[in-house]
């Protein structure tokens, strides 16, 4: 039996965050993991893949990239990331748009668009050198036994059976999350029949620093800015076109894409690889039980729009790692009511309020009923015209709101 103050199912790139969070904080923290670091695309390759064309990138918000200064990792980063200058969003065929601009709220960049392959070395890199730090992987969770003073996990690493004990239980482990299911946490689950097309173009009249949003009959249709004068898609479409899309050559792709985002970004050229994935809601109805608690997608899975999800993950592991690293300074235990109620108390007012406006989100833009319509093209050209509204809602989106832990303000966690 090997004890440990925190056991981390999951280390990818929010998992993986928390524990570089932890470093040197005098915690005994374990990470349990099922990718190797050599695995092709893993989030913890210790030797990144050439850049690839079509790779996965992550819209991060201002408080992400401050979350990652205070990891120590954004210096391997900054080379990567694309800045978010402007943000302009639009009703496909209707009159409704808004903008957002980092020059009106004082800032840089009000965020930036990184590959997850950029993201995944980086931490890789500080895992590496992490002091108190174990990462077990390959490794999947066989059983898990929580009780009054301590949680024992079953895992399989490389094959071989441990038996692990541990103070507090962080999961860590995606929307499907084994623990959650394992402790019948429960979730609030909607399946929205859309997925997401994602790819890769180029324009050639490229915009640097401008993202795009464009709502469309289908849903959301989102251009994100990347280096090199690429632009990642996210495109929305109903469950029953997507195969269509898919099965398109480039030149049908490229000519379906261009006339569902204008021409805007004129003319778009060299489309990669197409993927998808289904879209839904996944809220847990419980962030915390003794002895454990939940964060990243294992609390909420979100639709993409508004690129919310990764940023609200990294916000539940700059409050968490506050918390534990307090506990240790103090002599807490960091699995107690004290740092879990807390833990709760912060973090569940924020998860559900961006749950409930991407969902709303989500749903108002795919009605074709024409009040419902006109309601929502006049909303955004009233928030274009309300500097006031205009700065709450930049604030928020670029994650800046409410209190702030020492890693959204760009501090580490464990240096108290």
């Amino acid at each position: 039996m090997q004890d440990y103050d925190l056991v981390i199912v999951g280390g990818g790139l929010v998992g993986g965050s928390l524990a570089c969070a932890l470093a040197g904080s005098g915690l005994r923290v374990a990470v349990v993991e099922a990718v190797t670091p050599q695995a092709p695309g893993g989030a913890a390759a210790a030797t990144p893949p050439p850049a690839q064309y079509d790779e996965r990138v992550i819209a991060l918000s201002l408080a992400s990239r401050r979350i990652f200064e205070g990891l120590g990792i954004w210096p391997d980063l900054a080379d990567a990331a694309e800045p978010i200058r402007r943000v302009h969003v639009s009703d496909r065929g209707h009159w409704g748009f808004a903008h957002l601009d980092a020059d009106d709220e004082g800032v840089a960049a009000l965020g930036y668009v990184a590959p997850a392959r950029a993201i995944g070395a980086a931490l890789e890199g500080r895992l590496a050198q992490a002091d108190g730090v174990e990462l077990l992987r390959p490794a999947r969770l066989g059983g898990l036994r929580v009780m009054q003073h301590h949680a024992d996990l079953e895992v399989a690493v490389d094959g071989v059976s441990r038996l692990l004990r541990t103070r507090l239980v962080v999961a860590a482990d995606g929307g499907d999350s084994g623990v959650r299911r394992r402790l019948k946490l429960g979730a609030r689950e909607h399946a929205y029949g859309y997925d997401a097309v994602i790819s890769t173009v180029t324009p050639l009249d490229p915009q640097p620093g401008v993202a795009f949003e464009r709502f469309t009959d289908s849903g959301p249709l989102a251009m994100l800015p990347m280096t090199g004068g690429r632009w990642s898609v996210v495109w929305t479409a109903h469950e029953r076109d997507t195969p269509a899309i898919l099965a398109l050559d480039d030149d049908a792709f490229l000519a379906a894409l261009q006339q569902r985002c204008g021409r805007r970004l004129g003319t778009l050229t060299r489309p990669g690889r197409r993927i998808a994935y289904p879209l839904r809601l996944v809220l847990a109805k419980q962030i915390t039980r003794p002895r454990v608690a939940l964060v990243g997608n294992a609390a909420h899975t979100l639709h993409p729009v508004a690129g919310q999800g990764f940023n609200l993950g990294l916000r539940d592991v700059a409050e968490l790692a506050d918390l534990l690293a307090e506990a240790q300074v103090t002599g807490r235990d960091p699995g107690g009511p004290a740092v879990l109620n807390a833990y709760r108390q912060r973090r569940g007012p924020d998860q559900r309020s961006v749950a409930l406006v991407t969902d709303t989100l989500a749903r108002l833009f795919v009605n074709p009923f024409p009040p419902v319509r006109a309601a929502r093209d006049a909303g955004m050209l009233a928030l274009d015209l309300c500097p006031t509204a205009r700065h709450a809602l930049a604030r928020r989106f670029m994650g800046l709101g409410g209190r702030l832990p020492r890693l959204a303000r760009g501090l580490p966690a464990a240096s108290r």
